[in-house]
């Protein structure tokens, strides 16, 4: 997490969650980056952490489609290095608009231009839109750029239908509205050793974010990069009913891999789905279930790689 920014140049600015860095984002994220290179500006996301509902709604449930590591690392793909986070607490919340303009965005940050949608809203209760905003600019010497109901529409709606496609089990609509694949990371810990004993070990990832969303259980076809090599395997999101698992974990068996990466950080593509998690009626028939499995992931991923 960034409070600050890299480097002391003024920046051009945009403001949000940016929750999945998906495709409506990513067209943000270019925009942001061509106002950078044309004035010589460095491109700064603005976003809050925790997210506000979960500050001013304790009961809200949300689920986020990144944690704070993993948007930075798919913000770097995209070429934005500067990711300013800002702690989001009550007191942060009571921020007049001109407060929030002048500390933040003036002070801090030193702004010169912002992209910002039409319908967004920010100061004490949410009150000060982006005429408000453009009046602040004129004040304070900085360009405001709005983004079209179109262009917001299509953020709104993607994020969207990727929570309900991932919790749908849909891999393949939620990654084509990200633009690349959805990932889980986490640490690699020791687990009970069964697929071991049944010729298909695995590596128990500990996402231990509560907030994250983690898909619709089932099997998933996967790739992960260790020690920079490229990995592929299947991955289990379930309870292992077969052996009667109660609590829920995240397993990856990795194919022609056998290294010991306990204690690793891992961060898994998820590829595709394979099928449901069941209760097979013995360990023998579960494991010509994973045979079976493995063979059709193989396939798709030889398919994948031309």
């Amino acid at each position: 997490m960034k409070p600050d920014l890299i480097d002391n140049r003024n920046t051009v600015v945009t403001i949000g969650t940016f929750d999945g860095v998906h495709i409506g984002h990513q067209k943000i994220i270019q925009r942001l980056i061509e106002v950078g290179k044309g004035k010589d500006l460095l491109p700064t996301i603005l976003t809050f952490f925790p997210h506000p509902r979960m500050v001013l709604q304790k009961d809200a449930d949300i689920k986020l489609l990144n944690t704070l590591s993993e948007k930075e690392q798919i913000l770097k793909q995209f070429g934005l290095e500067n990711l300013v986070v800002k702690k989001f607490t009550k007191d942060f919340s009571r921020l007049t608009a001109k407060e929030f303009v002048e500390s933040i965005l003036v002070k801090q940050l030193k702004v010169k231009h912002v992209i910002i949608g039409y319908d967004h809203h920010f100061g004490r209760n949410r009150t000060a839109n982006i005429d408000d905003l453009k009046a602040f600019g004129k004040q304070y010497n900085f360009d405001v750029e709005e983004i079209t109901a179109q262009d917001i529409n299509d953020v709104a709606v993607s994020s969207t239908k990727i929570r309900t496609a991932l919790l749908d089990g849909d891999i393949k609509t939620a990654n084509s509205y990200l633009g690349y694949p959805f990932i889980i990371s986490g640490i690699v810990e020791e687990g009970k050793g069964l697929g071991r004993t049944i010729g298909f070990p695995t590596a128990n990832i500990n996402s231990s974010e509560n907030y994250k969303l983690i898909p619709k259980q089932g099997v998933y076809i996967v790739k992960s990069i260790i020690d920079k090599n490229t990995v592929f395997g299947m991955m289990n999101i379930g309870t292992n009913p077969t052996v009667n698992g109660k609590t829920q974990t995240i397993e990856v068996n990795f194919f022609n891999f056998d290294e010991k990466i306990y204690g690793k950080t891992l961060t898994i593509e998820l590829l595709e789905r394979l099928r449901d998690e069941k209760k097979f009626e013995s360990v023998d028939v579960l494991k010509k279930q994973l045979l079976k499995d493995k063979t059709n992931a193989l396939q798709f991923i030889i398919d994948y790689a031309q």
